[in-house]
């Protein structure tokens, strides 16, 4: 598996610098505690990240609550934004650069223009007095710090502009001692190809590559792109954040770069082997902060990222994988997914069954007709030829086994007669009603009422929420979770609801997809169909339940 790639030898050294704890909080819906910010910065110093920087002392009350009590880092050194000396005051006479200089943070960067146009009209203040900002504030925050960044913004626009002052303000914090001159493609506007130019005119100009660092945005999905361009050209620190997070279209994807740069370029990043394995957890830990959904597109680590559909990319998978995979998925501490649906063929289902650990050979039609014909249908289940002539009639009834393998994995375990009947609905009743509460306004409140039989014995429990599954949901966690506690530790994450192409008008069927989570991490989906929402949504549920209790009840 991958054993014919070339080992890298790791040679010259790329700086990583992260700015979630401040880009990413400029993120439209995104607001980070303190609390939240020590989390992931702790993630962030787990995998041996440079730079951390925190935010911004002195401008809002999270960030001056981080730095007062910063977390300890093993590996990461903290830094503090803030930006250089106003118009009009001396370094050490400006209340806003001080503030970034007096935290436990002993690395500083601050940031400047660069552009004659924001000099001119966004402050107003002559050219040659931003070149004076610039060198004053780094000399004096030499005498505060143990090491200085400046962040030339907007400089990539500002070098289009007018090469020869976006060189002299980038030149001015060099010569002032700042150990870092980044430069900030801060509009998002600039090409991979503009940026190899104007990096490689800048090292000619003066700056050695070696105290150049690259700041992007996404606004023309080019961030990732021209930070590799970039460090090709020359730069040796990378600014980004986890999973893109920023403002407007978001930053650099450092989960992107850091395998690209490491594993493609053969550049030491200081992330180890054994730390990029854990790429994964630190993105998934970024969106459970974030309360979102994972981006099961995301490169490298998402949970699409290698998972192969078509029968014959499986085919040719199962022979070597670099058929279809660029990388390695466990050098990234992500998995390789063999997909079942109704492009699927043999080879996608052999490679799925050995990957759960079922043997083909030991599933008979027989035992898929019985286990379907529970199912509510409109196909004879005995019509089927095989497990994927099954799957492929199941998807046209609406069932999408690509995005719910934990119902296939089900499907497949309750023919060979693994699954134990952990609970029985009998029955139940949902009740909804809208009506005004005691301030005149209208809410809908919904009751489910379930019966269920758990070894031998019936319950009855009744559940209130905000509709009629989350009711359901409510009244069927009363009765297990007094059988099964792991139960409590079960969360749904995402519910999701869509008409099947297969049929049309007021018969159509629902197709209902549900993933769930537990309190170790583990993710599952689950899906149901049936022409009446709430069967389909009850449907999924209860098989989400199931393959918790079967699957990791005693992990």
């Amino acid at each position: 598996m991958f054993s014919g790639q070339i080992e890298i030898v790791m040679a010259e050294r790329v700086y990583l610098y992260d700015t979630t704890l401040r880009d990413g909080a400029q993120t439209q819906g995104v607001d980070f505690s303190a609390a939240d910010k020590v989390r992931i910065a702790r993630e962030l110093d787990r995998i041996g990240i440079d730079y951390v920087e925190g935010g911004w002392p002195g401008a809002n009350p999270t960030d001056d609550a981080f730095f007062a009590d910063p977390p300890a880092f093993k590996r990461s050194r903290l830094t503090a934004f803030g930006m250089t000396r106003r118009a009009g005051r001396s370094a050490d006479n400006d209340p806003g650069l001080n503030a970034l200089l007096v935290t436990p943070a002993r690395v500083a960067t601050m940031v400047g223009k660069s552009w004659d146009f924001q000099v001119t009209v966004a402050l107003g203040i002559e050219l040659d007095e931003n070149l004076r900002m610039v060198a004053d504030s780094v000399q004096h925050a030499l005498t505060k710090v143990e090491e200085v960044m400046f962040d030339a913004e907007h400089f990539f626009d500002g070098y289009k502009a007018n090469p020869a002052y976006a060189l002299a303000a980038a030149k001015a914090a060099y010569d002032a001692g700042a150990r870092w001159v980044v430069l900030c493609d801060t509009n998002g506007g600039t090409l991979p190809h503009e940026m190899r130019r104007i990096v490689s005119e800048v090292i000619k100009g003066g700056i050695p590559g070696s105290h150049l660092g690259v700041h992007c945005h996404n606004d023309s999905d080019t961030a990732v792109a021209n930070s590799l361009a970039a460090v090709e050209a020359g730069v040796r620190q990378v600014q980004g954040t986890l999973n893109g997070l920023g403002e407007r279209c978001g930053n650099a994807n450092l989960i992107s770069i850091i395998p690209a740069l490491t594993l493609k370029m053969g550049f030491d990043t200081g992330i180890a082997p054994e730390d990029l394995k854990n790429l994964v957890s630190v993105s998934r830990a970024l969106d459970e902060v974030l309360d979102r959904a994972p981006n099961r597109g995301q490169p490298y680590v998402g949970n699409s990222a290698f998972a192969h559909k078509g029968g014959l990319h499986v085919s040719a998978v199962a022979k070597d994988p670099r058929c279809y995979e660029h990388v390695d998925p466990a050098s990234v501490g992500n998995l390789r997914h063999i997909v079942m649906s109704d492009q699927a063929g043999r080879s996608n289902l052999v490679a799925r069954l050995t990957e759960i650990g079922v043997d083909l050979d030991s599933i008979k039609r027989e035992s898929l007709v019985r286990v379907v014909d529970q199912m509510q249908v409109t196909f004879d289940a005995r019509e089927a030829t095989d497990l994927v002539d099954l799957v492929k009639r199941l998807e046209h009834e609406g069932y999408a086994y690509d995005q719910a393998a934990a119902s296939f994995e089900l499907l497949v375990r309750r023919a060979l007669g693994e699954v134990p009947e952990y609970f029985q609905l009998e029955r139940y009743r949902v009740i909804d009603e809208r009506r005004r509460n005691a301030h005149g306004e209208w809410i809908t409140l919904s009751e489910a009422t379930v019966k269920v039989e758990v070894g031998g014995v019936e319950y009855m429990e009744v559940g209130e929420g905000t509709g009629p599954v989350h009711a359901f949901d409510v009244a069927l966690r009363k009765v297990l979770t007094r059988v099964y506690p792991a139960l409590t530790a079960m969360e749904l994450k995402d519910y999701r609801v869509r008409i099947t192409e297969s049929t049309v008008g007021t018969a159509a069927k629902t197709r209902v997809t549900i993933e769930s989570e537990d309190d170790k991490g583990h993710r599952w989906t689950t899906v149901g169909v049936h022409t009446n929402v709430l069967e389909a949504s009850l449907e999924a549920l209860q098989d989400s339940i199931t393959f918790m209790l079967f699957r990791f009840r005693d992990e």
